[in-house]
């Protein structure tokens, strides 16, 4: 597809490129994102509704667990479908307030799962760390306080770099190197000063990323060293069972989301770039329920028994219309 250069008052739609260098692959890629976009949708939806109906999932890890899969469902569906067209067309327009849109949800879900995911850091802390408070602290006030605030400072702390991105003159080229409307590909774009925004961008990975980032590993700093202190083996493995899987999430997410964020964008590969974003956007979506599926007891006998149950419904409900009929 033609680039499209144009002029800086006249912008009202951006051309994203998507990945170019898989167009000769793209109806197997189109349909490898298709299927894991699929599978995240409903792994993830059957999470919240274990969540929500289980009586033996009730404790605030399951809270924070559902709320993620919550969030997971969202970022998907922010960047995927727009994703799907761009493969399948080779690159696809979007309109400027339809581009400022996908940026500002996907900033604020991205934040709110960097929140959560701390949320849940000190959870798995309070309970291995403090197991005499547990109860005491994380109580449903304080859980859903946690969760609240996760989401109403992800929207405030965008809100500041939706303004930014806003006051931003864009002129010649209006052709966008990834697969979304990322922040960074705006200020590419930029033919204004964008050194305010730089700098904005520095100071709000603090809050976002690096803060939680730090916060996670000194929570779990002090349960290694707890766990460390247990006698038994069998019961630092089971100590440890308990943070495993969430342990897991942390490095992959976080792994992909310092890559890209932490390192100076300018001069990167761009190829190297979008597959990293893959991780976080569509890779670590799909991961998650599995990982926190297979490494739990409780999660696993919640998911027969809601099978068992909905095949009973189902039964039910045919021997019903054999009867009718």
């Amino acid at each position: 597809m033609a680039v499209q250069v144009v002029n800086s008052t006249t912008i009202t739609e951006f051309l994203i490129l998507g990945f170019p260098d898989l167009n000769d692959y793209k109806l197997p890629f189109f349909s490898i994102i298709i299927f894991m976009y699929c599978m995240t949708v409903c792994e993830n939806l059957l999470i919240i509704s274990l969540v929500s109906t289980s009586q033996r999932l009730r404790s605030p890890m399951y809270f924070f667990l559902g709320h993620l899969a919550l969030s997971d469902v969202i970022l998907v569906t922010i960047v995927v479908p727009k994703m799907l067209d761009v493969i399948i067309k080779e690159g696809s327009l979007i309109s400027y307030v339809g581009c400022l849109s996908q940026f500002y949800l996907y900033g604020v879900t991205v934040t709110a799962e960097c929140f959560l995911l701390m949320a849940m850091s000190y959870d798995r802390y309070l309970a291995i760390c403090k197991p005499l408070h547990y109860i005491s602290v994380m109580s449903v006030k304080f859980r859903y306080g946690l969760v609240i605030s996760s989401w109403v400072f992800s929207f405030m702390l965008i809100l500041i770099s939706l303004v930014l991105v806003c006051g931003i003159h864009f002129c010649g080229m209006n052709v966008i190197n990834h697969f979304f409307c990322d922040y960074a590909t705006f200020l590419e774009l930029s033919c204004s000063d964008t050194t305010l925004a730089d700098i904005e961008m520095m100071i709000l990975s603090f809050p976002i990323i690096i803060f939680p980032f730090l916060f996670i590993i000194t929570t779990y700093v002090c349960i290694f060293i707890t766990i460390f202190r247990i006698p038994s083996t069998s019961g630092r493995q089971k100590t440890f069972s308990t943070c495993s899987s969430h342990l897991v999430v942390v490095s992959i997410y976080y792994g992909s989301m310092l890559t890209i964020y932490l390192v100076p964008y300018r001069g990167h590969s761009m190829t190297i770039n979008k597959f990293i974003s893959l991780v976080y956007i569509v890779l670590t979506p799909l991961l998650n329920p599995v990982i926190y599926s297979l490494r739990n007891k409780e999660i696993r006998s919640s998911l027969i028994k809601y099978v068992k149950v909905c095949c009973k419904k189902s039964l039910v409900v045919d021997y019903r219309d054999v009867q009718i009929n």
